[in-house]
């Protein structure tokens, strides 16, 4: 018979709803990214970056206005909070870079060993303790994103590195982000790397060209912005409504996400040794939030 108390009631409902957002941010960002791949066959990224990035800008001020945040715009200026914008650019802008020459479901999977890379990033950079089961956890997770890059593989793709490349930026971003002011509102640190992202997008154009586009393509940039805006917005809530050991391990339905809508669009599907690497990246992955989870819990019990 179950006794639930009203404050485990509340947890296990704020769950529920953590996992509803980062799932819905997960479905968001795989189909902006499955709509700027479709697009990239006839425009240049620079300029799909660059609509795509007025579009963004335009809904994130506007929502900063609507919560006040406005109000503190000179905390744009702050040295970390522009740091991660420019990161985040740059991750942006290498990912997309690589997804034009990727199978969609091979680019996510190596955009989503970023958990990976923390972990390591925490023992060499943060002096993080490791035990073995750690270090094992985390050399497995490597094994499986070489499986899916496939760096000796007849047809190996360069661009795969390209993507891990991106991801690195992603978990510098990261890194960074730690650094900046709790008293800074998360929508001006969104909006600073909008900024970045769509001024790195313009300093682009004069080498990648302008093509001309249809009302039906600037509708598609416009969706896609919007299912960014989306994410960010779901992600936000995501970590706000759940416990993030509970909803992280979520993140891994964009694969799921990614694998469908790359078989439906352009019948493209991992090969066995990918769909190997993908499954020791997200064992390793689990493992490693389950792993954190339980170090946490015996700290916060300590006397």
């Amino acid at each position: 018979m179950r006794n639930d108390t009203p404050a485990t009631t509340t947890a296990s409902a704020a769950n529920r709803r953590g996992v509803a957002y980062i799932c819905a941010a997960m479905v968001f960002f795989v189909a902006n990214d499955a709509l700027m791949k479709a697009l990239g066959q006839d425009l240049g990224l620079a300029q799909m970056i660059f609509l795509r990035g007025l579009v963004t800008l335009a809904l994130l001020l506007a929502v900063a206005h609507a919560t006040g945040a406005t109000r503190r715009w000179v905390r744009l200026a702050d040295r970390p909070v522009l740091l991660r914008a420019v990161l985040d650019a740059v991750g942006t802008l290498l990912y997309l870079l690589s997804l034009m020459h990727l199978p969609l479901a091979n680019a996510t999977a190596i955009n989503l060993s970023a958990p990976l890379i923390m972990a390591l990033a925490a023992v060499l950079l943060l002096h993080e303790r490791a035990g073995p089961s750690r270090w094992l956890a985390i050399t497995a997770g490597f094994i499986g994103v070489l499986l899916v890059i496939q760096p000796r593989a007849a047809g190996f793709n360069a661009w795969a590195l390209v993507c891990l490349a991106a991801t690195f930026a992603h978990v510098a971003r990261e890194l960074c982000t730690r650094r900046i002011d709790p008293a800074v509102p998360s929508i001006l640190i969104t909006v600073a790397s909008a900024i970045a992202v769509l001024a790195m997008a313009a300093l682009a154009l004069p080498l990648d060209g302008w093509r001309p586009l249809s009302a039906l393509q600037l509708g598609q940039l416009a969706l896609a912005a919007t299912l960014l805006a989306g994410g960010y917005f779901c992600v936000v809530n995501s970590m706000r409504h759940g416990e993030m050991s509970v909803v992280a391990p979520f993140r891994y339905v964009g694969l799921l996400v990614a694998v469908l809508l790359g078989w439906v669009v352009w019948r493209e599907a991992p090969n066995p040794l990918a769909w190997s690497g993908i499954a020791l990246m997200v064992g390793s992955g689990l493992f490693l939030m389950l792993e954190g989870h339980v170090r946490r819990m015996l700290v916060a019990a300590r006397p």
